[in-house]
């Protein structure tokens, strides 16, 4: 070998090896950089779901002279602790596991470390569901940040006319309204070192509530749902298949699709709740993550989403109740009512089976021509599968405390209308549409182009239509009705 040949040798030797170093940092970036906390569909936390709604676009400019005279907010609660039924899957899940590493002996060098003698964190709690400390703070935080940003709508004595607050009877809606209302009212009374005041929620009876929980008394919905629900669970069999035959290559235990439904659901539930994510959640890649995540998202886009109209047509109360506060705001602004003696705010608190269906009847988070297609009764594409980019994500829509506003301007100056609406998603003005894809546009063309549509229904007929034969799911046409 000549000096010359060696030294080219050498030379691609160490070519090959900066290739493969960079190869190597770069996909330790990747891996790095991924915050499954991103990832968590509806249990995303708010802080997060409302970092990730900031997706670039632009919001209008209020124009000089505008002012705020009136806010609707629908609320979600904030975030909770699993349910019974949750904590019970979790307990068995952790007897499960313990069957696995004993069955997995001569693999033991391969199993994390944490499943050896896992327990629940929530094992022997015989409640669950309930508002925690995290979700106080999510709803009171939010208070305070509504209040600073729209101080001339809060400036007024309360009365519970003027700042009328409702919540479902679920415990934790009403805990996060309260928890709301201890940051909107905070220094506004006289209770304690923080000068706390009472404030009044209301809320009607599980069985009669349209407003916040009509997907209770809405039974053509119930029927759907309950048709559609296998159909769901068997669109996400090949994902749970696929990553739970390569986690059982992986760790050498002998993990069944329901493991992995039951870890992914731990894996939620520690990083939203608990900010641990190298527990359950490190036994996934973050390709698995995102297919994970896309499976909860195409569940909640099908079962309360634009997946079929009844999801969010049974919410026309709800729309009804909101235009009509603005109706009301704008006839005391136009009659010149005394402060004090007319609504400024009407703030609701539910469950993301309300936030979501409201958000379609505004329209948010359709892409393209799908406006179009909803008004001509056509069917929408399933959110597409990662690693493609879609608009539909369950952390955006409707993470914990996950909601949405709606602020009526007077705006004299303005020769077309004195009235406009800004509409916000997670207190990020969002683009409409029914208003040619602003956030910000006139009662009129609100009503004309976003509300009407919808109202030309009726909630009693829709709920009491028969149900029709749905067609099966599927990936290949990426439609569903």
């Amino acid at each position: 070998m000549t000096k010359f040949h060696y030294f080219l040798l050498i030379g691609m030797a160490n070519i090959l090896s900066v290739f493969l170093c960079y190869v190597f940092l770069l996909k330790s970036d990747t891996v790095e950089g991924f915050d499954v906390r991103k990832h968590l569909s509806t249990v995303t936390s708010y802080a997060i779901g409302k970092e990730l709604a900031n997706d670039g676009f632009v919001s209008s400019n209020i124009p000089n002279g505008c002012s705020p005279i009136h806010l609707n907010l629908v609320a979600r609660h904030g975030t909770r602790s699993p349910t019974k039924k949750r904590i019970r899957e979790l307990d068995r899940l952790a007897s499960h596991l313990e069957d696995l590493v004993n069955d997995a002996k001569d693999a033991a060098e391969k199993v994390p470390a944490w499943i050896r003698g896992w327990q629940s964190p929530w094992k022997g709690r015989k409640k669950g569901g309930q508002l925690i400390p995290k979700g106080e703070d999510e709803l009171y935080n939010l208070g305070i940040r509504i209040r600073e940003r729209f101080g001339d709508l809060f400036s007024e004595e309360y009365h519970p006319d003027v700042y009328t607050m409702k919540a479902t009877q679920v415990p934790r809606a009403s805990a996060s309204a309260v928890a709301f209302g201890m940051g909107l009212f905070m220094e506004r009374g006289n209770l304690g070192p923080g000068k706390h005041r009472a404030f009044s929620v209301t809320s009607e009876s599980r069985a009669s509530d349209l407003l916040l929980r009509f997907f209770d008394t809405c039974k053509t919905y119930k029927q759907y749902r309950e048709n559609q629900e296998p159909a769901v669970q068997k669109l996400k069999e090949p994902i749970l298949d696929q990553i739970s035959s390569a986690l059982v290559a992986r760790y050498q235990l002998n993990f069944t699709t329901q493991d992995v439904a039951s870890l992914w659901f731990l894996c939620k539930q520690e990083a939203s709740l608990l900010e641990v994510t190298d527990q359950a959640c490190g036994l996934f890649t973050p390709s698995e993550v995102s297919l994970l995540e896309w499976t909860d998202d195409l569940e909640v886009f099908i079962l309360k989403g634009y997946g079929k109209s009844i999801n969010y047509r049974m919410g026309l109360p709800l729309l009804r109740d909101v235009v009509d506060s603005m109706e009301q705001a704008i006839k005391a602004n136009e009659e010149h009512h005394d402060p004090g003696t007319y609504e400024k705010a009407r703030l609701r608190f539910a469950h993301a089976e309300t936030v979501v269906p409201f958000s379609c009847l505004l329209g948010i988070f359709l892409e393209g021509a799908e406006l179009v297609r909803l008004k001509h009764e056509q069917a929408l594409e399933l959110p597409p599968k990662p690693p493609q980019k879609r608009n539909w994500r369950g952390s955006v829509v409707a993470p914990f405390a996950g909601n949405n506003m709606l602020v009526l301007y007077n705006c004299p100056t303005k020769k077309t209308s004195n009235y406009y609406v800004q509409v916000m998603h997670n207190e990020v003005p969002v683009p409409l549409p029914g208003c040619d894809g602003s956030d910000f546009c006139s009662f009129e063309v609100f009503k004309e182009k976003i509300v009407n549509p919808h109202l030309q229904h009726n909630y009693n007929s829709v709920c009491s239509a028969k149900l029709e034969e749905p067609e099966p799911l599927s990936f290949s046409t990426n439609a569903v009705m």
